[in-house]
């Protein structure tokens, strides 16, 4: 049998990531509170490409700014202003909910708002009576809109505080879907060393819960924040391909025919990838895939390939009258997607750079999580 292209398959990947982001709905958060507590921080550590530096944004109300970036499906209305009286935060709040209302008015998801996080710093210590009124207020306009509010504490070097503050306004029975505490990049205490990060992979998962599912891609695939909720939903994709090649491969799959399989392992390389949001080339996605196969083969489901890794997988037994089986066919595909997402987890952590894929190191350590994973499936 003459092998599968490679290259042309590495190809398809990097052809089906790109469309796969530039399909991604956009998600689009109203990001509110008062001058100087924290927001830009928050902003540019819990999504990539430090969206909220410095002079980015343009406005689009009196107290609001839009920041953006190309190839980021991501837009945050920034307000700005509560610091100058009541008089202000009443116009605010009228340009929030006109922002909120014209987006509905489209019926596109991509220019709705979907979230609106409200910011109190915790290292002032009280909350101010006319934010929890801006809040109350805010929730009962948007009684109709019903989009999302999440009070963020920022700054929460006090855990303890924090906590208090939480409950305080909790104790409001404000209409809102929850009231999370962080500490969004680690802070030296002078004398006491190092106060660590905290808490926006709680702000990433509350988002993923309240979010429609047309956005959880997007979500998982400009958040920085929560590796859990990458490895999650990257793992449900996994399942998918697996089901979906094992049902192709319900009457057993002729070596000839291996090739049908491949789509359906491309469309879950690339849906990983795009979840975790990193900027993969063809020559990374080609190592994945020469790695994973070993040295002796050059195909994802060639007979040479299947032949080599089939004695990896318990209870497989041996390749029988030059087919192999749906379970084969199932596992196989959730072993490279498991070890996709383990390669990416690397990444994630530092452990491995995307330049590392391409070399020894990265080739090295896919096939290593490939066997592994071989083994493990049953």
């Amino acid at each position: 049998m003459s092998g599968i292209d490679v290259d042309k398959i590495a190809q398809e990947a990097i052809n089906a990531i790109a469309d796969k982001i530039k399909n991604l709905n956009t998600l689009n958060i109203i990001v509110a509170g008062k001058t100087g507590v924290g927001k830009s921080t928050l902003i540019n550590s819990v999504f990539k490409e430090h969206l909220a530096d410095t002079g980015m944004g343009k406005p689009v109300t009196t107290h609001m700014r839009k920041i953006t970036k190309k190839g980021v499906p991501l837009a945050i209305y920034d307000t700005r202003g509560f610091e100058l009286g009541k008089e202000v935060q009443a116009e605010v709040k009228k340009e929030v909910m006109e922002t909120i209302n014209k987006g509905l008015a489209t019926q596109d998801i991509n220019k709705a708002i979907h979230c609106i996080w409200y910011c109190i710093n915790t290292a002032s210590n009280r909350i101010e009576p006319e934010e929890v009124e801006w809040l109350r207020e805010l929730s009962m306009d948007n009684q109709i809109t019903q989009v999302p509010i999440v009070v963020v504490l920022t700054q929460s070097f006090s855990k303890k505080k924090a906590q208090e503050m939480r409950q305080t306004l909790l104790n409001e029975n404000l209409d809102i879907i929850q009231v999370i505490h962080v500490l969004a990049e680690d802070y030296e205490i002078e004398g006491l060393g190092i106060a660590k990060s905290y808490g926006l992979d709680i702000l990433i998962k509350v988002m993923g819960e309240a979010l429609p599912d047309e956005l959880v891609d997007t979500l998982q695939h400009v958040q920085i924040a929560c590796l859990e909720e990458k490895k999650r939903r990257a793992q449900a994709a996994v399942a998918t391909a697996a089901v979906a090649a094992a049902g192709e491969g319900a009457a057993p799959i002729p070596f000839s025919d291996c090739a049908l399989l491949i789509p359906t392992q491309v469309g879950m390389i690339a849906s990983i990838t795009v979840i975790f949001g990193f900027d993969v080339n063809k020559s990374v996605i080609t190592a994945l895939l020469s790695s994973s196969i070993g040295a002796g083969g050059a195909t994802i489901l060639g007979k040479t390939v299947v032949t080599n890794i089939i004695k990896f997988i318990p209870g497989a037994g041996t390749v029988v009258g030059g087919a192999i089986s749906a379970g084969t066919a199932g596992v196989i595909t959730a072993a490279l997607g498991e070890a996709y997402i383990g390669i990416m987890e690397l990444v994630f952590k530092g452990d491995m750079s995307i330049d590392d894929l391409g070399t020894k190191k990265g080739k090295d350590a896919m096939s290593a999580l490939f066997k592994n994973q071989l083994k493990i499936k049953k």
